[in-house]
């Protein structure tokens, strides 16, 4: 069966020209992972600072219906989420409500006088009192020491959340490790709350995804946008692709009461989160409409976390919210230092190269993946693209 594609051509835009035979490849390199079971179906998306280069799906959304994946699917895009929730920061922070540096306490009083596991042991737990408050810097770098503690039911609101994690000793002093934390970025979503007034589902749409022309991207797809959900698979022991549910999201999609975690319940399209990337590869405006100072991007977008051991991937750093590549090597080799990005659980990424002005979008819905941020459908793909990005 001939892959789809939507739309590629060849052009020239400030330095940076495609060449169509070998974007023109893309779909077919995706084609083998799903010819080997890897996935069921991939969308993958190029584009530069103002317009998508490239556009493709191969593979099926829904193995039992034989529904084929198409360009406008829409797939759970996981912790993908979590640089959107850095961006959201990154507006209060240009608003004067919020510092990077400031005390969490400053706006969730819940998290004053935290206590540290010092001492760990089979029977035997010692707690100190935190030798400093959490900043808004440890949240966004994961280095809080806050424990990722699981929601009690799935209509929990962000205040309920809080007032859990702030209850948990945390697993080290703030600023001295790195940990990924949902519990760290969820936090964030509550102090969106707080200093807008409004809920984060609703400071998201208002501020990020309305004005931006992402009309995909929510934590509750409605029915019509299920029709254009792509399923989850995980490969069984004797090579076949079984579906899987959702383990991060709970009860109906459409139910508008369950949880919208900022670390990681969104939904998207490709081309949505395209949108997202070329504002930021602008350096915070899209259309004629300013969404962050280039100051906050480039914030947002470099190395925050210091000498910290960070990431999934060799040569990783972490920006506030973003992943930023500081060694490329391995599975980002392809990409240029101070690329910024992130994937999620099932193996989506999403990445902007602003030395080169690219953005590299992959859809797939992979469960049990050894590595979402390194698999191979990812490497293929982004040396596929970049290759072609001259």
């Amino acid at each position: 069966m001939l892959p789809r594609l939507l739309c590629l051509f060849t052009f020239t835009c400030a330095m940076v020209r495609a060449d169509s035979d070998q974007l023109a490849s893309l779909p077919g390199q995706m084609q083998k992972f799903v010819d080997d079971r890897t996935v069921s179906g991939v969308v993958a998306l190029v584009a530069t600072k103002d317009r998508v280069v490239h556009l493709s799906a191969v593979g099926k959304s829904d193995l039992a219906s034989g529904r084929e994946m198409k360009t406008d699917d829409l797939f759970w895009i996981a912790s993908m989420t979590k640089p959107i929730t850095g961006v959201c920061i990154g507006m209060l922070v240009d608003e004067g409500k919020v510092t990077w540096e400031d005390p969490v306490e400053k706006h969730l009083p819940e998290f004053k006088n935290l206590w540290v596991v010092t001492e760990q042991g089979e029977q035997r737990r010692v707690i100190e009192k935190s030798p400093r408050p959490i900043t808004v810097r440890d949240l966004l770098t994961h280095s809080s020491g806050l424990g990722n503690v699981s929601a009690p039911r799935p209509h929990s609101t962000l205040a309920e959340l809080c007032m859990g994690y702030a209850r948990e000793p945390m697993y080290f002093a703030p600023g001295t490790k790195w940990s990924y934390s949902n519990s760290g970025i969820n936090t964030l979503g509550r102090i969106v709350e707080v200093t807008s007034g409004k809920s984060f589902a609703e400071f998201l749409e208002e501020r990020i995804t309305r004005p931006l022309g992402m009309k995909d991207t929510t934590f509750w797809p409605d029915a019509e946008q299920q029709k254009r959900l792509a399923k989850s698979y995980k490969r069984s022991k004797d090579g076949q692709l079984q579906e899987v549910g959702n383990f991060f999201i709970q009860g109906d999609l459409a139910d508008r009461q369950r949880t919208a975690f900022p670390a990681g319940g969104l939904y998207s399209t490709a081309q949505d989160i395209a949108k997202l990337y070329q504002m930021m590869l602008q350096g915070g405006s899209s259309n004629g409409r300013t969404y962050l100072k280039p100051e906050t991007v480039a914030d947002l977008t470099r190395t925050q976390s210091g000498d910290l051991r960070t990431g999934f991937t060799d040569g990783m750093s972490w920006g506030f919210g973003f992943q930023v590549v500081r060694e490329p090597q391995g599975v980002t080799a392809m990409l240029s230092p101070g690329t910024f990005g992130h994937g999620g659980a099932y193996g989506t990424n999403s990445w902007g190269d602003s030395k080169r002005g690219i953005a590299y979008i992959l859809m797939i819905q992979a469960q049990g993946l050894p590595n979402a941020d390194a698999s191979d459908v990812r490497k293929v793909f982004q040396e596929t693209a970049a290759g072609a990005m001259k």
